[in-house]
């Protein structure tokens, strides 16, 4: 596969549990304090996008990728995301709800709060302890087009998986 992904999402959103299933890493997450390339997809500090003074890392590590997946905790209220976040970096947006399994995940919230970060393209929600939505992730990276993810998430049954065409 040619296509890279950055994964980006506040402290402890779920960033380097997802990349583990990802990648068939059985390790236990760790904090993550410096870019973590793994096979097709790279792992970035939650400081990234919770400090402005990082977003220059952002930029600078997308270069390199096709894809930005964009994380939300299901678990909070709190959104790192400015408003339309996605727009300033040009590639392919995927938009992952993780902790979806929590007792007290709010799935809709999440999914509100990066209909606001995203302009389009898929919206995946995952659980990583249910293995739910993970399989859906890779080849949405495999995909070259907004047109090929769209008609991946419509061909697939899951109200989990929804596209996003502002």
């Amino acid at each position: 596969m040619n296509n890279k992904a950055m994964i980006i999402g506040a402290i402890d959103a779920g960033k380097t549990t997802l990349i583990n299933e990802l990648v068939g890493n059985d390790a236990k997450a760790a904090k993550t304090q410096t870019l973590q390339y793994h096979q097709w997809i790279v792992d970035t500090p939650g400081e990234y996008t919770e400090n402005p003074l990082f977003y220059k890392n952002i930029m600078a590590t997308s270069f390199q990728m096709t894809h930005v997946i964009y994380v939300q905790d299901a678990t909070t209220i709190k959104n790192i995301f400015p408003p339309g976040f996605a727009s300033g970096i040009p590639k392919l947006s995927i938009g992952v709800v993780t902790k979806a399994d929590a007792e007290d995940a709010n799935i809709e919230r999440s999914i509100e709060q990066l209909k606001k970060v995203m302009i389009r393209g898929p919206i995946v929600v995952t659980s990583a302890v249910h293995k739910r939505g993970i399989d859906y992730i890779k080849p949405l990276v495999n995909c070259r087009t907004y047109e090929e993810m769209k008609q991946f998430v419509e061909q697939t049954d899951d109200a989990y998986l929804i596209y996003l065409d502002k």
